[in-house]
Parts: C-alpha cells; structure tokens; sequence
C-alpha cells in the first residue's frame, strides 16, 4: 500500500513538473512579448509627442511670419497715408480774385487774396502731426524688420501715441474746415469754401488720409496686444 501511494505522488510530481517545464517558457515568452509591446508602445507614444511638438513649432513660427508680414503691411501702409496727408495740407496753397465793396456807391474792387495752410494753427498742428507720425511709421518698421523682439512693448506705447496725435490733429483740422464749408451766422463768419474750393477739397482729402492712418495704428496696437495675449 506505502509502495502504491509513494508511486502515485512520484508520478503525480513527474506530471506537475513537466507541466512547468512547458509552461515556464511559454509564460516567459508571454511575459517577455508584453513588455516588448509596452516598450514599444511607450516609444510610440514619445515619438508622437515629440513629432507633435515639432509641429507646435511650426504653428507658432508659422503664425509668428503671419504677425510679421501684416504688422509690415499696416505699418507700410501708414507710413503712405500719414506722408500723403502731410503733403497734400501742407502744399495746400491757392489764389483766387475776390471782389470787395468799399464804398456802396463806387463799384467794387477785386483784391488777390491767397489762402495757405500756415494762416491756421489747426492746419500747422496737422502737418506737424502727421510728420512725426510719418518719422515714427518709417523708423518702427526697419525695427520691426530687424526682429527687435525686446522694443515691442515701446512700440506698442508709440503705436497709441501715435493713433491719439492723429486723431487730436484730424479732429482740429475737421472743426476749422466745417466753419469754411459751413460758416457761422451767428458770429458772422463766411462760408470761405465757396470761393476757395481747391484749398478746401485738398485739405478735406489730407484729413481723411490722416484719419485712416490712426485706424491703422490702432489695428497695429490690437494685432499686439491679440499676439501677446495668445503667446501667454
């Protein structure tokens, strides 16, 4: 009976031990077949990241040349209409014959009168104000050019400065030629457009060039403060 049982277990060992042996390969290789793909996943994983990475940089080197190319145009583009609005005004110039009455009874007679744009100060602060919009224009785009990165929040401040002259310039400039286009009855001032229209009509157009030139400035000074707010 002890020789039975004892035969029993020296099989039933043989059999259990032969089953380990089958098995611990297999179980290893298992083994070792997932955490190569664990591996191998995790590095797929990491070269996603880093590809998706490379394309960040792109994107934001794409949209940074974006920036670049329409800051340069809107600055190109003030420059043009702030130097076309000083030079219309201040070679605003012209000469008309204007009949006066001395004396009721004698005929009139016709005086050569010359309206110029320095006769107002209004005008004088307009030409003034667009120069000095034009210099800054001309000199933030050789620096914008440059890629002087650590001037952009002065030029942001100058960019605002610049849309309050102009439009502190435009506005004077508007009221003096309302009263030539329109006069005032009550303090008995002439409608003066009548006779001098080419002045009037130049110097309306200088006004109006001037007047988008602030929105330009304007637009410039929101795109910076849009790419800065993104950037952070």
């Amino acid at each position: 009976m002890c020789v039975y049982i004892i035969d029993i277990y020296i099989v039933t060992y043989t059999y259990r031990e032969r089953q380990e042996r089958v098995r611990g390969p297999i179980f290893h290789n298992f083994s070792s077949l997932v955490l190569w793909n664990f591996s191998l996943g995790k590095m797929e994983v990491q070269d996603a990241g880093k590809v998706g990475g490379h394309g960040g940089k792109e994107v934001m080197v794409a949209n940074r040349r974006r920036m670049r190319g329409w800051d340069f145009l809107l600055r190109f583009l003030a420059l043009g209409l702030t130097l076309v609005a000083a030079v219309l005004v201040g070679v605003d110039k012209q000469t008309k014959i204007v009949p006066f009455t001395l004396v009721p009874t004698l005929p009139p007679v016709n005086i050569p009168v010359t309206a110029k744009w320095h006769h107002m100060s209004a005008f004088v602060y307009f030409v003034v104000a667009n120069a000095i919009a034009c210099s800054y224009a001309a000199i933030s785009l050789v620096l914008t050019l440059a890629g002087k990165e650590g001037l952009s929040v002065a030029i942001i401040i100058f960019d605002l400065v610049m849309v309050a002259l102009l439009y502190s310039s435009g506005g004077a400039a508007l009221a003096v030629g309302l009263l030539g286009y329109e006069g005032n009855s009550h303090v008995q001032w002439k409608k003066v457009c009548g006779v001098f229209g080419k002045f009037c009509n130049q110097a309306a157009i200088g006004i109006s060039l001037s007047i988008l030139g602030a929105v330009l400035f304007f637009l410039l000074v929101a795109l910076a403060a849009l790419h800065r707010r993104k950037k952070n």
